[in-house]
């Protein structure tokens, strides 16, 4: 009697399919794709570029008070347009009612009329703000600039 011999393993494919997991990627890159310019919170605005900018996590936030001044002088508060400046203090003092954090966080483009910003700064004050945070972008070095030199106190 003869043993009987097994020949399994000759119908084994030790290839791997990558065909499911590259649609997966492609799917995932599209929502990607679709979703992040959605994050973007209010208006989107070309902030002054400054060298040491003063990091403000809570301006990310989603009930971060944020107003916007665009290029040719219009103002936002959070995504509503806001028709005058004077009627820009009424509303924050509204948002400001029942918060006890006031702070609100101004973000303008760099080309704004500088006029403008400081009515939109007035304005929020006049509406009893605690803290004014200005927002401003990283400005980019050249990458073999060396780094500036270390401000040294006494």
């Amino acid at each position: 009697m003869a043993l009987a011999k097994r020949d399994e393993g000759s119908k084994v494919n030790s290839n791997i399919n990558v065909t499911p997991m590259v649609d997966v990627m492609l799917v995932l890159l599209i929502i990607f794709m679709v979703v992040t310019p959605m994050l973007q919170k209010g208006i989107s605005v070309d902030m002054a570029k400054v060298n040491n900018p003063t990091p403000m996590e809570d301006a990310d936030k989603e009930d971060a008070l944020l107003v916007s001044i665009t290029r040719d002088g219009k103002v936002y508060f959070g995504s509503e347009q806001v028709p005058d400046v004077s009627a820009l203090t009424q509303k924050v003092k509204d948002r400001l009612a029942n918060k006890p954090d006031k702070r609100v966080y101004v973000k303008s483009d760099m080309r704004a009329r500088f006029g403008g910003v400081v009515q939109v700064v007035d304005a929020v004050r006049a509406a009893g703000v605690d803290d004014l945070g200005l927002l401003t972008d990283q400005k980019k070095t050249a990458p073999n600039a060396p780094p500036p030199p270390a401000a040294q106190g006494q």
